[in-house]
């Protein structure tokens, strides 16, 4: 072999073990992508609590969960689940279509008595209220008919007139969902829904923790304007049907809302079961009364976060 062809042969073996060299960095490259880049079984996707809201009934004085969602948007706390009985279901309703508080106090801070009493004297065998104008109400400012469009799952309660029983109403129309849950029995007349002769929720679950129960919630934050029922102006038929509502409502609450995690209870107990025209004050209570509750939701939603998705947790 002369000089020159061993050379040739030399630069021929050098070029062999350079592709090879290559081959075999590519090798350990692909290699190390695939036994370090996590696999998509291996991502773990935080869990978060399924948090609902209820509201209770009130009349007047359920213009202050207006205040308590004002206060739980600011603050950031998700609501997944709103849950309605009588005036509850009125704010709740106007709340889960928009998603926005300040939509919800514009149109709370234009609501009268007359937008939701049309008292009348010719159909008063069933009570002095027919209860079309609730409706007409809430067709005109919940911007969606059925409770299945709501940007936030709803549910108002009602009590079936006939047999006692608690009616959840998830879907539907939005109007008499809540014209059924508010119908007071002896002020509204009962309103034929569903094949039901229905009244106000109140009845027989004024603020209704076990419902959002029912539907999967992790924690409840249940809000209860009904606790003072002390009232010495009772006047006529009507004052008396409210007051006897109002007193089984609360009543019935002190032994449904020991289910909740949280309970917001506004000091709106000196403000008329009719007195539209405190909407500030109501409003002010429950913010006030949610503020104080913050601390105490944000520890239990860390609590639950805590349990639910454990720090040593890891994937194998």
């Amino acid at each position: 072999m002369t000089f020159k062809e061993f050379g040739i042969t030399v630069k021929l073996i050098m070029a062999v073990n350079g592709i090879k060299t290559v081959f075999l960095l590519v090798a350990l490259s692909l290699f190390s992508c695939k036994a370090f880049t996590p696999s998509p079984e291996t991502i773990v996707v935080p869990m978060k609590p399924k948090i609902a809201l209820v509201l209770g009934g009130g009349a007047a004085r359920g213009l202050a969960h207006v205040g308590v969602i004002r206060v739980l948007e600011q603050e950031k706390i998700p609501i997944d689940l709103i849950v309605g009985t009588s005036v509850g279901s009125l704010i709740g309703a106007v709340y889960a279509s928009h998603a926005n508080s300040f939509e919800l106090e514009w149109e709370a801070f234009k609501v009268t008595k007359d937008d939701i009493f049309d008292f009348t004297i010719i159909y008063s065998k069933m009570g002095p209220v027919k209860g079309d104008r609730i409706e007409e109400f809430v067709n005109r400012v919940v911007p969606v008919k059925n409770i299945e469009e709501m940007r936030i799952p709803f549910a108002a309660v009602a009590t079936d007139l006939n047999t006692g029983e608690m009616v959840i109403i998830d879907k539907g129309s939005v109007a008499k969902a809540v014209h059924a849950s508010s119908a007071i029995p002896g002020v509204f007349h009962p309103v034929n829904y569903l094949n039901r002769t229905l009244v106000d929720g109140g009845v027989v679950n004024n603020v209704a923790v076990d419902v959002a129960r029912q539907r999967g919630a992790d924690i409840v934050i249940a809000v209860n304007v009904g606790a003072n029922v002390v009232n010495y102006e009772i006047g006529n038929l009507f004052d008396i049907s409210l007051q006897a509502v109002n007193i089984m409502g609360n009543e019935i609450a002190r032994f449904k809302i020991k289910g909740a995690d949280i309970i917001i209870a506004p000091a709106v107990g000196n403000v008329g079961m009719l007195d539209f025209d405190q909407k500030k004050k109501c409003m002010t209570e429950g913010i006030a009364a949610t503020q104080r509750a913050v601390p105490i939701i944000k520890d239990k939603i860390g609590e639950w976060l805590k349990k639910n998705n454990p720090a040593n947790k890891r994937p194998q």
